[in-house]
């Protein structure tokens, strides 16, 4: 771990955000439509300090991205510059919404190629590294900014595009790869694989797993799942979007913290249905502002993330920028209210993953009578007695939550596994399944 004081100082991280945001604003208005307008609208045009951010200037939200880019197509208008000045394309993967598409400059690209090289030496990644990448990038921004940044540290980068589960894993071992990068599911998923391809994971060269995606890396049991798949590796938790690039790296001293690189952003927690700025310790929405990013910015942009900043001004880890505990809790859309008690998916999760033998899980959430209920279908290992596990997981619930939470058992092989993102909570349907009672 580096020595505490190699790391800027409060003071000199919230001087650096003023001026940066200050160079942001002078570049977009009257060059960037978008944000021109919002800026009129607001009648804000001086910000002479980050209060005067927080008070004066609006939010900016996915919804508005949308309309924009439909009314304007195919990109929108938050474009700082001429569409010559830009040499790069990503969309969001659509999960929660209309898929968005995102512009960058070589310059914004480099920023964010920068923050990536910040969250690799925060996971102590060096140039004798391999990486291993075991995705098909497609347009989605994470995978690219993660392989150009291994690169320019100078690590030998393995694409894995195009290959099968199986063909990966050997891949990984007859290239020696000592770092892996994915969401923790597909973690969990080439595991899965790996066993029954008799693929003996003790003896793999995966030292580090950074994994992204999803809120799994804070997760204590998912973390203590995938080291127990994986023995011998570490699990080092990072979160990004493609609207504003890599954004957060796990803390080398607190596991299941996020540090956001606030020489990059400007990030606040408010409330998310009254927009007020919350205390620490407060579980709320994450908003961000991109000071790097100039060809198509975003100004307290509200992610839709739930996060809990820390009381901690100094962490034990030597860094005063902002601390995330717990990492990324969930969805703002996804917290529910089940009989007056309030479920974050990372909770849920949380139980789940701790019981023996679960393969992959979803959440189904049902709204047929005045309140909603959700119930858990889970798929355990073939060799697990799945009915005795999913009456412990409703035991765990109960106690977890105080709620009666129906366990269902499904077939081996019948939830969807996926290479990125696993969508687990669906709001009405099903699978078949079984009821552990009865």
């Amino acid at each position: 771990m580096p020595p505490v004081g190699s790391f800027p100082k409060r003071l000199a991280i919230s001087k650096s955000q003023i001026d940066q945001l200050r160079v942001l604003v002078q570049a977009v208005v009257g060059s960037n439509s978008f944000y021109t307008k919002k800026f009129e609208e607001s009648g804000t045009y001086k910000i002479r300090d980050l209060g005067d951010l927080a008070a004066n200037v609006p939010f900016t939200t996915k919804a508005e991205i949308v309309a924009n880019q439909l009314a304007h197509p195919p990109y929108g208008t938050n474009l700082t510059y001429p569409l010559e000045r830009y040499s790069r394309c990503c969309q969001t993967s659509g999960t929660s919404g209309t898929p968005i598409r995102w512009l960058d400059t070589p310059e914004s690209w480099d920023w964010m190629l920068r923050n990536w090289l910040t969250i690799y030496a925060a996971a102590g990644v060096t140039r004798s590294d391999v990486i291993y990448f075991p995705f098909s990038f497609g347009p989605f921004l994470g995978f690219w900014t993660a392989f150009e940044a291994g690169a320019r540290l100078g690590s030998l980068c393995l694409p894995g595009g195009g290959l099968s589960s199986a063909a990966r894993l050997r891949a990984i071992f007859d290239h020696q790869a000592t770092v892996l990068c994915a969401t923790p599911s597909y973690a969990m998923r080439l595991a899965e694989v790996a066993a029954e391809e008799k693929i003996d994971l003790t003896n793999s060269p995966v030292k580090l797993i950074i994994v992204a995606g999803e809120p799994g890396g804070s997760i204590p049991a998912t973390r203590s799942r995938i080291e127990q798949l994986w023995p011998g590796a570490r699990i080092f938790d990072h979160h990004g979007m493609t609207e504003v690039g890599p954004v957060t790296f796990e803390c080398p001293a607190k596991p299941g913290r996020l540090h956001v690189i606030e020489t990059s952003y400007i990030a606040e927690v408010i409330n998310p249905r009254t927009g007020i700025l919350l205390q620490p310790e407060q579980a709320g929405e994450l908003v961000l502002t991109t000071l790097g990013r100039l060809g198509s910015p975003l100004i307290r942009y509200r992610t839709g993330d739930l996060v809990k900043a820390s009381e901690e001004h100094f962490c034990d880890c030597g860094r005063q920028d902002l601390a995330l505990d717990g990492g990324i809790l969930g969805r703002v859309d996804d917290m529910i209210v089940v009989r007056g008690v309030n479920i974050y998916p990372t909770a849920v999760e949380e139980v789940v993953r701790g019981i023996d033998g679960v393969v992959e899980y979803s959440v189904n959430i049902s709204n047929e009578s005045s309140l909603a209920e959700i119930a858990v279908t889970v798929e355990f290992a073939a060799m697990i007695d799945a009915l005795e596990q999913a009456r412990r997981m409703e035991a765990a619930f109960e106690q977890a939550f105080s709620l009666r939470v129906p366990v269902l058992v499904a077939e081996p092989g019948s939830l969807p596994r996926a290479e990125a993102k696993t969508k687990r909570w669906n709001r009405g349907g099903g699978v078949d399944a079984e009821e552990p009672r009865g």
